[in-house]
């Protein structure tokens, strides 16, 4: 049977779940928490995207994502890629972590029942597996491992700038202030409290509801019905090769840089200007030349282009030589050394896609 379509387009906003092979564990222990948000962090630098929840269980996990450029599957495919790859060398293991493909749910993010509905289902899941008791005076903020208490309770320079947390206070008509924040938690625990347990969080669905529809455990897509016929009326033009349609998703996402394959490029070539080097140098150069080093290191920081692409464009023999050549590299003493346009390109870029 073939897989079901991926839907992608600009703006598009997700819900996106993972559960380990056979359902095992893929988080033993807070380092490894520790290292998964640090790759979904990466991951957002390499592809814009804005995280707006999430929640770490012990063999699954939560993302509620938004995509500013259509690159969910590639973003995906690395960010579990390389927490696989972690995971196996930090235990000892070999090969998958994950299970089946990973679900993803497109979701109406614009409309505000479907943004506050998923928003609170993700962060009530330690409630609805018990690791929170709210009838016995715990709040959410007591389990560690959400974007509640690793997010939205903090203030904004204690929490990861990848994540959505003023557009997601917002919506609940809260600002991003000591009360507000306070005021969001409360909310949540209020509800925690009022609702029974295992249906903490789940919305029903009214009778005779389109069965695509997803109530945040299955179907495809989280939405009204105006959003699924837009959606339908994406994939027959996608499937017939004409221009699909704008969401209102689109309209409303912020205006950010490019990530793709085609940004790659365009980078590469204003880097290697910057650099004073011409692409029929760079096969005569080492793997290990220090221009290559730092454009390798802004393509694989910014961009979705994988290692095995760098390592063909800057002529660094294999992506596991890339690999080598970026975890030895130091950052502040190759910058010392860099010819002065690139060192400064090196750091507008930074600064621009940061």
């Amino acid at each position: 049977m073939p897989r079901s379509i991926r839907i992608q387009y600009p703006g598009a906003f997700y819900h996106v779940m993972a559960r380990g092979n056979r359902r095992e564990m893929i988080f033993h222990d807070d380092d490894d928490r520790r290292f998964f948000l640090k790759a979904v962090g990466e991951a957002c630098e390499r592809t814009g995207w804005r995280v707006h929840a999430w929640v770490l269980m012990g063999n699954h996990y939560h993302l509620f994502i938004e995509t500013p450029e259509p690159n969910l599957v590639a973003g995906m495919s690395w960010l579990q890629n390389t927490y696989t790859r972690r995971y196996n060398v930090r235990h000892r293991a070999w090969g998958r972590v994950f299970g089946d493909r990973y679900k993803a749910v497109v979701v109406e993010g614009v409309d505000r029942y479907h943004y506050q509905t998923l928003m609170d289902y993700i962060h009530l899941n330690p409630v609805r597996a018990r690791l929170v008791q709210p009838r016995q005076g715990q709040s959410v903020v007591d389990y560690p491992w959400s974007s509640m208490a690793g997010g939205y309770a903090l203030p904004p320079k204690r929490r990861a700038k990848w994540l959505a947390a003023e557009a997601g206070l917002k919506a609940f008509d809260l600002a991003d202030t000591v009360a507000g924040r306070r005021r969001m938690v409360e909310r949540l625990d209020e509800r925690a409290v009022k609702e029974a347990m295992k249906k903490c969080g789940v919305p029903p669905l009214p009778e005779g509801a389109d069965a695509r529809c997803s109530h945040l455990r299955r179907g495809w897509y989280w939405g009204g019905q105006d959003f699924a016929a837009l959606l339908q009326r994406w994939v027959a033009s996608m499937l017939k090769g004409t221009k699909p349609p704008k969401s209102r998703g689109y309209e409303h996402a912020p205006q950010t840089k490019a990530h793709s394959l085609d940004e790659a490029e365009r980078c590469l070539k204003a880097g290697l200007a910057a650099a004073g080097l011409r692409t029929d140098e760079l096969s005569g150069l080492k793997g290990s030349d220090i221009r290559k080093v730092a454009l390798a290191g802004l393509l694989w920081r910014r961009t979705v282009a994988s290692q095995e692409w760098i390592a063909e464009r800057l002529f660094m023999k294999s992506a596991a030589n890339v690999s080598q050549q970026l975890r030895r590299q130091d950052r502040n003493k190759v910058q010392g050394l860099l010819p002065k346009a690139l060192k400064v390109f090196l750091q507008e870029r930074d600064v621009a896609d940061g």
